[in-house]
């Protein structure tokens, strides 16, 4: 059995207890500095309880200055890589939102962390 591990540079986003729009808007921000496994135009439709997406953090791009981006409340994101790039993420979304670790488990080579996604007032 041949099973290959994803890159140390991928982290895999599930969000839960938000609207499809605040999820959109989520994956929106983190698109516009890692590269998504799912293109622009997929936006998020009303009916799951959870949405999914995979970030590539090895190429970075730079914050946008004064980035704001709209929630209509808090949103609970579980992130789950290796620790450098689940930091990474953890960073870029520190840029936009107000961010509490809710939980992590650590692993031998991954961690998983819960956070609770606040907007910015």
């Amino acid at each position: 059995m041949n099973t290959q591990s994803p890159p140390a540079s991928e982290v895999q986003v599930v969000l839960t207890d938000c609207s499809a729009t605040d999820a959109g808007h989520l994956f929106d921000a983190l698109r516009r500095r890692f590269e998504c496994d799912r293109e622009d135009s997929d936006s998020p439709a009303e009916t799951p309880t959870a949405w999914t997406a995979t970030f590539d953090t090895a190429a970075v791009c730079p914050p946008a200055s004064g980035a704001s981006v709209p929630l209509s409340g808090p949103v609970t994101a579980e992130v789950q890589g290796s620790p450098h790039a689940v930091r990474e993420l953890e960073d870029a979304l520190a840029d936009v939102f107000t961010v509490h670790e809710v939980g992590s488990v650590s692993g031998d080579q991954e961690v998983e962390v819960e956070l609770r996604l606040e907007p910015r007032g």
